[in-house]
């Protein structure tokens, strides 16, 4: 009897996965920050080949704004610190933000 019983809890515990929330970094444009260091930053903290990195820095260019990339909540904000001081530490005012990704 309590072996029937173990195999009726067991199936009533079974894991429930989700999927994790996911978040988009946002390149804001300034006037100040320059392209090259942009692109520098994609390949370094974003990890973009030099194509697409040069594709999200003329999206930020032309349009005031571009994705960096879509992460979970805490790689998200460890990428957008990573990016805040490596512009820091070069001097750039270069701003950052993450918001939930609707795809």
């Amino acid at each position: 009897m309590e072996h029937d019983s173990k195999i009726l809890l067991d199936q009533d515990t079974q894991d429930i996965v989700k999927t994790p929330k996911m978040y988009a970094v946002i390149l804001l444009n300034d006037d100040v920050t320059t392209m090259d260091f942009v692109v520098d930053l994609l390949i370094k903290v974003f990890h973009k080949s030099t194509v697409e990195a040069s594709a999200v820095m003329m999206q930020v260019h032309e349009n005031g704004q571009g994705i960096a990339g879509v992460y979970t909540y805490d790689i998200a904000v460890t990428k957008k610190i990573q990016s805040d001081r490596m512009a820091s530490e070069q001097g750039f005012p270069l701003k950052l933000t993450i918001v939930p990704d609707d795809n």
